[in-house]
């Protein structure tokens, strides 16, 4: 079997799931995995499909074939898994919304070298205020020889300077 991972964006639309799931079932593909939302209109995935090696080429070139259905579908072959050790933890923010959060957080977490498995951020009025609070809500990945008070002490001198507030905790 080939694995593959897709990415999907199109208009968002009635049927759009349901039709790239046809096309993968009608060329012995097998869905495993699938992470997607609609957001300002336009609808976008991304999934892994299991396929066996002899009908790549042509789920490849369907998959395709819906651009002229106006969804675009970027393929790409689906690397093995890192064997890495590490620990999973998730991280929740909330702070007054202003550019560069993301920007900041991340690249502390690029520097202490933690791999970010997904990401939700969100931006909705707070409750008294009405003013615009930044929500994030991440999976981490830490790598095994990084202690947990080095990362917790790291993000905590940072959302001091962001005027945020963080949590993080292991992930089950």
């Amino acid at each position: 079997m080939n694995h593959l991972v897709l990415t999907v964006i199109a208009q968002d639309q009635t049927g759009l799931v349901e039709r790239i799931a046809k096309c993968i079932a009608e060329h012995q593909g097998n869905w495993l995995e699938s992470r997607m939302a609609r957001m300002a209109g336009q609808f976008a995935g991304i999934l892994r499909v299991a396929v066996p090696v002899e009908h790549r080429p042509e789920l490849v070139e369907a998959l395709q074939g819906l651009e002229r259905q106006g969804v675009r579908v970027l393929v790409a072959d689906s690397g093995a898994e890192p064997s890495h050790s590490w620990k999973a933890i998730q991280l929740s923010l909330v702070g007054n919304d202003r550019p560069g959060i993301v920007r900041d957080i991340t690249r502390l977490l690029s520097e202490l070298g933690i791999n970010l498995e997904s990401l939700k951020t969100d931006v909705q009025p707070a409750p008294m205020s009405s003013e615009p609070l930044f929500h994030a809500e991440a999976l981490l990945a830490l790598p095994a020889g990084l202690a947990l008070d080095r990362l917790q002490d790291q993000l905590e001198a940072l959302a001091d300077d962001l005027m945020v507030e963080l949590n993080l905790q292991e992930h089950e």
